[in-house]
């Protein structure tokens, strides 16, 4: 199993307070991996570490064995990362047509895994509800066909469970389809058969990876089992 990416010895400051302290976190290609955490673990600002919104305080990041540390979020985007944050993932002012518009691929991928946004085409993206924002802002993922790494918070936030089944499939043959690492943050871990053999799962807390492992694993793992 190859690595896609790798967070290495990773602390990240926001102003005096320390959210990640010394993170290793290695993000296997064509592989999903899940971060689980509750609000305030560290979950969100791996994938912001990851993407370059964050800077790193110290530690470094390779991606594919190459020190991409100081590369900005653009030049980051540019080579293939696609993040879909958990809040400002949309344009709110803009229509859901012109949203898929922005995306580089025709809007067909996106219609078809969510056909509820076919009549709602014509509406501004801010008046959706968080379901629909969530399809809408998933979209970018599906609808990006170079995409080496996709980092997704909260996927399936606000979105029904059929609904939600589907996102979880649809961003798993992101794996086996493009090869594409997918990483997804979680509160908790999806329903069983949500994910697909070979996901891996860590979880964070208080800013450090407490559990790595597979996704049967998590509810018999506790600190004293390590």
């Amino acid at each position: 199993m190859s690595t896609e990416m790798h967070l290495i010895g990773a602390r990240v400051r926001y102003g005096p307070l320390e959210a990640l302290h010394g993170v290793d976190l290695p993000v296997p290609a064509a592989t999903v991996t899940v971060l689980l955490g509750r609000n305030g673990a560290g979950r969100t600002t791996v994938l912001r570490a990851l993407a370059g919104t964050v800077p790193l305080a110290s530690g470094r990041l390779l991606w594919r064995g190459e020190d991409a540390t100081r590369w900005p979020a653009h030049v980051r985007a540019r080579r293939g990362l696609c993040l879909v944050p958990d809040l400002r993932a949309v344009y709110a002012t803009l229509t859901v047509a012109e949203n898929l518009a922005l995306c580089p691929a025709a809007p067909d991928a996106a219609l078809d895994a969510y056909p509820a946004l076919v009549p709602l085409l014509p509406r501004r993206a801010g008046t959706l509800s968080g379901g629909e924002r969530r399809m809408l802002a998933v979209s970018r993922a599906l609808l990006t066909p170079d995409a080496r790494v996709v980092l997704v918070d909260e996927p399936a936030l606000g979105m029904s469970p059929p609904v939600a089944a589907r996102t979880y499939e649809r961003l798993a043959a992101l794996t086996a389809e493009r090869g594409a690492a997918v990483v997804l943050a979680e509160q908790r871990l999806p329903p069983p058969g949500a994910l697909p053999r070979g996901t891996l799962v860590h979880e964070l807390r208080r800013g450090s990876l407490a559990f790595s492992g597979e996704p049967a694993e998590v509810a018999t793992w506790t600190p004293e089992s390590r």
